[in-house]
């Protein structure tokens, strides 16, 4: 006879307590479905924790519902559990001792399981109030949300890179690098490189999205990107001479916890690639510009590569306390 689960709760955000349970619960059933409840407002939102337990547990149905119940009704919650499932559940698995009242008004068996936090000593509260300080009880793909992300961005030869890899040093974490260049070097090889089509340039952006979050699902609670989209658009604009609302699209909704604009005034480096020595002022500006306009929170860093590493470090400190 099939033995099925449930599990109720709000995963705000998951954590490894909420692993253990669910893990625990799945080896006791041929199934099982967590009930994940969310509010409007919530951040993250209920979606996105759904889609988080749906990676880390692939073997369970979750199913996303809004939460519009009184929290201690728990025969409302008896009630429109088996309305959603379709059926009386064999078992109910918790960390509460709310779990008895909810799993008799089922008429069914309820398994507590670590209520005193021993086994995993941590809750949603803490990791919402310091996720950086509770990281080890996070999976990549919640690291990933939580990560502090600090963006390199500036004109052409403006140590950029060099400071990314001296930054992801530093701070024992991962640096993303630039796509941009990657695909740039290899259109050099092709027939004509000077031409350029809008299009690249969203490959070019979307490419960057997908190695920037891949990334920081392996971040140690800091992220170095070197370079993203919202640089991409700022290249459009040199190469093209206009504004591409397609790569500023893709560039909006990422956010930053800091940006750091590298100056110009350090000497221009000829690697056989580069070609905007007489534009570098140029491109500083516009990324000044753009920075403010957008509202992106930004420093400039100058000087030598060691007081560029100062600076970006006295800035990037207080992100992680």
């Amino acid at each position: 006879m099939t033995r099925r689960g449930v599990i109720v709760g709000k995963f705000y955000p998951p954590h490894r307590g909420h692993k253990y349970l669910i893990d625990t619960g799945r080896s006791q059933v041929d199934s099982l479905t967590v009930l994940l409840c969310w509010k409007p407002g919530e951040n993250p939102p209920g979606w996105l924790r759904a889609e988080w337990l749906r990676e880390i547990h692939p073997d369970v149905n979750v199913i996303a519902l809004e939460d519009t119940l009184p929290d201690d009704d728990s025969k409302a919650w008896a009630e429109n559990t088996i309305k959603v499932l379709g059926y009386v559940p064999d078992v109910v698995f918790t960390s509460e001792d709310y779990g008895y009242p909810y799993a008799a008004f089922m008429g069914c068996e309820h398994v507590q399981v670590d209520k005193a936090r021993r086994v995993m000593p941590i809750s949603g509260t803490a990791v919402r109030a310091n996720p950086l300080k509770n990281w080890n009880f996070l999976e990549p793909c919640v690291r990933a949300f939580y990560a502090k992300r600090v963006c390199l961005v500036g004109a052409e030869s403006t140590g950029k890179t060099t400071l990314a890899a001296a930054l992801a040093g530093h701070y024992h974490t991962n640096w993303v690098a630039e796509y941009g260049r990657e695909y740039s070097e290899e259109k050099m090889r092709a027939a004509d490189p000077s031409m350029w089509q809008s299009a690249e340039f969203e490959t070019i952006a979307r490419e960057q999205n997908r190695l920037e979050d891949a990334a920081a699902r392996q971040a140690n609670r800091l992220l170095i990107c070197d370079t993203d989209a919202f640089a991409t658009s700022i290249w459009h604009r040199r190469y093209l001479q206009k504004r591409s609302p397609a790569v500023e699209a893709l560039a909006a909704p990422r956010r930053y916890d800091l940006y750091l604009l590298t100056g110009v005034n350090i000497p221009f480096v000829q690697d056989g690639t580069r070609d905007g020595e007489l534009i570098r002022e140029w491109m500083h500006q516009a990324f000044v510009e753009e920075l403010e306009v957008t509202g992106r929170p930004y420093k400039l860093v100058s000087g030598s590569p060691e007081e560029r590493l100062r600076q970006s470090i006295e800035w990037i400190d207080p992100l992680l306390q």
